[in-house]
């Protein structure tokens, strides 16, 4: 990646276990992301592409290695840090009681949002996830891709300068999937960044500028995307990657 490109996350040396005594859960990773980019996360179930993003979101703690986002350290500066940052986790974890409207207002408080521009960007996000009337009903009569789609806009309405997501299509439908994976393309182009874990090789291989791959906890590879296709437009990005893996 360019230089003179602004590092929205630096991720270096991160090492984390569960245990004091136990295996390391992920050992040594490091990677940058920049603005304007979409960079993914892959690897098989247990490579350790949550835990990874568990620690850069602040949600558990690790042993060694460093976490900066727009400059500021994740453990020592949290708050700064978070700012800067919108998080989705797999589980697209809510509250239930809230309605949906209710939910997207309380992160906009959190992050300061000023009503009129949360309204502007809700209006935005809406032609975007077709969440409609039901934004008013009680996330817990939400199917599964309807909180999926209300986690996705409430970590939006501040416009992160980083959007994280982990599994970010699982349980949306073709048409909501096909909207999400152009504003993530209109998103980076205007100088944010994307980082997202999935074991969807072929959406990770159209979206993303660069790949890192995870295996048992290390990372053991990293893949230019664009620079493939440009020096092989037949490149066949899932047959690389169950090559690689095997």
């Amino acid at each position: 990646m360019s230089e003179t490109k602004e590092e929205i996350l630096k991720v270096e040396g991160l090492c984390k276990r569960y245990a004091k005594k136990g295996d390391w859960a992920i050992a040594d990773i490091s990677f940058s992301c920049y603005a304007g980019e979409m960079v993914g996360l892959l690897g098989h179930n247990g490579a350790g592409k949550s835990t990874t993003l568990k620690c850069l979101e602040g949600m558990i703690p690790y042993e060694k290695g460093e976490i900066l986002i727009c400059g500021n350290d994740i453990r020592k500066k949290p708050i700064a840090a978070k700012r800067n940052m919108g998080f989705v986790t797999d589980n697209h974890a809510a509250f239930l009681k809230m309605t949906g409207i209710q939910f997207i207002n309380f992160y906009a408080d959190i992050y300061h949002v000023p009503a009129e521009v949360r309204q502007k960007r809700l209006e935005k996000l809406e032609e975007v996830f077709c969440l409609g009337d039901a934004i008013q009903n009680l996330i817990s009569s939400y199917s599964h891709g309807m909180r999926q789609k209300i986690c996705m806009m409430a970590s939006l309405i501040h416009r992160p300068k980083l959007w994280v997501l982990d599994e970010p299509m699982t349980g949306l439908d073709p048409r909501t999937q096909d909207a999400v994976q152009k504003f993530m393309r209109s998103y980076v182009k205007g100088g944010n960044t994307i980082l997202f874990s999935s074991h969807t090789l072929g959406v990770v291989a159209k979206l993303c500028d660069r790949i890192f791959l995870l295996r048992k906890g290390q990372q053991v590879d990293s893949i230019n995307v664009k620079e493939k296709y440009a020096e092989d437009p037949n490149f066949n990005f899932e047959e690389y990657f169950f090559k690689y893996e095997g």
